[in-house]
């Protein structure tokens, strides 16, 4: 065993050079089009971790050969790849000539390898299922982490890892649950339906001089049980080294702050005021707004909880309903009065559509046109007051509100499909007037960032409690309107959507909220929160007044949360322009690696990232890890799931990152 690739703490049994090997941080992904094998793809990807995909069913791909899997450099044997991804143990064959390079390179270089799924059987260190485990369905079956996961990659981790049963009609897992043999140690259990003890679902096996991460179940980027166990695999397949780096985030926006929010009528099944919404004739409902014990409430909930919302607020719009009614808003006093408590993004003044000007005189809406047939805008001047007199209504209050981020009304003046395939054009130079950076974008719509002028979006994700629903009783009653077939009394919608689906049958208007949209919007939530996705969610002021139905929306994500996950492991709430901050990073990293300007590698302790000057590195690297300047160093990164990780450049007068690992 050679003396450098002890220094990496990686063993290899058989090494044939005597030198300090070069590892690139880099992973090979053979791709056979599986879901597993794509999930983890994912996973490297929305890390930042760069990787080569061979995709077995291309007729043009590389042969997997010791020439193409390692090489010299400047004297200095190099493998080219970290880490390997399998998805299985012998995906070319056992004793195939391509196979027999790869054992050979993960066993002369100490390179980890993961098999994404495969089958209980003594080649992976476990013994057949009939010996004592399980083959069949796992949904709803709990998982746990073992002691030694714990100890090692999966220790960012609490709770149970549950599979996911969303469907008791439809089979959702399948997995071989299964008793270690020698040299395998299990990091994920799972009790043996009808049977005693419990086997092993992931587990580490080491023989032959090789290490492989055997995982014995079926799954796709999308489950709950895949994402919690992601970070742990990618720590694993890296040795807790790689570029990237992955957080957990969460943050809402509560829109239309100051502003009431019309009510959906239950008998009509539409919102008065919009342009579908005709007949009626008597005295339309209240409008939704908070009170001001729905501010001393939302604050009190943000202290308990030890969370942040954002309070997206149009001033013009409380200034009118102010005057309306009786010149006092005891409402608004209440919250300015508690405005450090929050964060606040502007909302412009009056909530005014600045995109075309829209004719409502048939459904749907279209661009009104000029005598040329060109769609008419709402004017420069017209967006720039809006933006800037609820920015300076702020600045008179004390609000502590960034100048940079900019939430316009239903998102206008960004392009609204179909009617409005282009941004506002005048939407640009209103932003460069007021010094936005970041503007706001619906993620159903776009879900990436893109440029709006100078500035750039931060796509936001609609939440499914509804702007027009002050109670239980009409969430319900609006959620069955739109997700129930017309001969349940729906509207159908769910039957012409291809994106969507009909409930069986409607909810009970008095329950249906706690009971069904609760837990599905929370899971959807959470899902996002722990996808290393910082798109924001958002909500509105009147899902905080009435019966504040946002509350046990928020309150289930972040308890799940809190159960699932242990304390190093904290959910990040940001503000806007840091998420818009956050994607505009990674875009930057992504084209550089993609471009191959990045490159990075380890030599024993000693980390080298060489990347364009100025580019943001993303790194994660384990605790004790050390940042070198010329003629100092200092500790590396913030802590974060046990490791390290920071988005850096390289220390003082150096022009490469360098890193020490401890």
């Amino acid at each position: 065993m050679t003396t450098g690739l002890l220094a990496l703490g990686l063993g290899a049994p058989g090494a044939q050079s005597a030198a300090e090997p070069r590892i690139d941080l880099k992973v090979l992904v053979v791709d056979d089009g599986s879901s597993p094998v794509q999930a983890i793809t994912s996973q490297l990807k929305s890390t930042g971790i760069p990787y080569t995909a061979v995709d077995l069913n291309s007729a043009n791909r590389p042969d997997i050969t010791a020439a193409y899997l390692s090489d010299t450099v400047n004297g200095t044997p190099r493998a080219k790849f970290q880490g390997v991804v399998l998805p299985n143990e012998t995906p070319f064959g056992a004793g195939s000539a391509e196979q027999t390079a790869l054992e050979n390179y993960e066993r002369t270089y100490g390179i980890p390898q993961v098999d994404a799924y495969t089958w209980a059987n003594p080649a992976v260190g476990l013994e057949y299922t009939n010996q004592g485990g399980y083959a069949g369905p796992l949904d709803g079956a709990e998982a746990a982490v073992t002691d030694q996961g714990r100890a090692g990659v999966f220790g960012y981790l609490d709770g149970a890892v549950t599979f996911e049963d969303n469907d008791p009609a439809v089979q959702e897992s399948y997995g071989y649950a299964a008793r270690p043999r020698a040299g395998y140690t299990s990091l994920v259990d799972v009790p043996v339906p009808g049977g005693s003890g419990r086997a092993s679902l992931v587990g580490e096996y080491t023989a032959d001089g090789r290490r492989q991460l055997v995982m014995t179940f079926a799954y796709n980027q999308y489950q709950q049980q895949f994402r919690l166990l992601a970070r742990g695999i990618v720590e694993w397949l890296t040795q807790g080294v790689h570029l990237g780096q992955a957080r957990n985030y969460f943050a809402v926006h509560v829109d239309d702050v100051f502003s009431p929010d019309a009510r959906w009528d239950t008998e009509r099944n539409c919102t008065p005021g919009d342009i579908d919404c005709t007949g009626g004739g008597g005295q339309e409902a209240p409008p939704i707004r908070m009170t001001a014990e729905d501010a001393r409430y939302a604050a009190q909930w943000q202290r308990e909880r030890g969370f942040k919302l954002d309070m997206v607020y149009n001033a013009g719009s409380g200034e009118d309903w102010k005057s309306e009614n009786g010149g006092t808003d005891a409402f608004a006093d209440q919250l300015v009065a508690d405005r450090s408590q929050y964060r606040w993004i502007n909302h412009t003044y009056r909530h005014p559509f600045l995109g075309c000007v829209q004719d409502t005189s048939s459904v749907p809406w279209k661009c009104s046109t000029d005598t040329g047939g060109a769609p008419q805008y709402a004017s420069r001047a017209t967006i720039s007051a809006e933006i800037r007199d609820n920015y300076d209504w702020g600045v008179s209050k004390g609000l502590p509100v960034d100048r940079s981020e900019l939430v316009t009304g239903e998102h206008s003046a960004l392009k609204t499909l179909p009617q409005q395939p282009d941004d506002n054009p005048n939407l640009a130079g209103a932003l460069a007037d007021n010094g936005v950076r970041w503007i706001a974008s619906d993620a159903s719509r776009e879900t990436g960032q893109r440029p709006a002028g100078a500035a750039l979006t931060v796509p936001r994700y609609p939440m499914n409690v509804y702007y027009n629903a002050g109670t239980e009783k009409e969430m319900a009653d609006e959620y069955n309107w739109i997700y129930t077939a017309k001969a349940d009394g729906g509207s159908g919608i769910c039957e012409n959507n291809p994106a969507s689906t009909c409930m069986a049958a409607p909810l009970d208007t008095a329950t249906g909220y706690r009971d069904y949209i609760v837990p599905q919007e929370a899971r959807a939530a959470l899902g996002h929160a722990i996808s290393n996705d910082p798109r924001p969610h958002y909500a509105h002021q009147s899902n905080l007044a009435e019966d504040r139905v946002l509350y046990p929306v928020l309150d289930k994500v972040l308890a799940d949360y809190r159960a699932l996950f242990a304390d190093n492991t904290p959910m990040e709430n940001l503000a806007q322009s840091a998420i818009g901050t956050e994607f505009q990073r990674r875009a930057a990293w992504q084209s550089a690696v993609a471009d191959g300007s990045v490159t990075a590698y380890r030599i024993g302790k000693d980390v080298t990232v060489n990347a364009p000057s100025g580019l943001q590195i993303p790194v994660t690297a384990p605790e004790g890890t050390t940042k070198q300047s010329l003629l100092s160093s200092s500790p590396f990164g913030t802590a974060y799931a046990g490791s390290r990780s920071a988005w850096t450049t390289p220390g003082t007068l150096l022009t490469a990152l360098k890193l020490t690992l401890p």
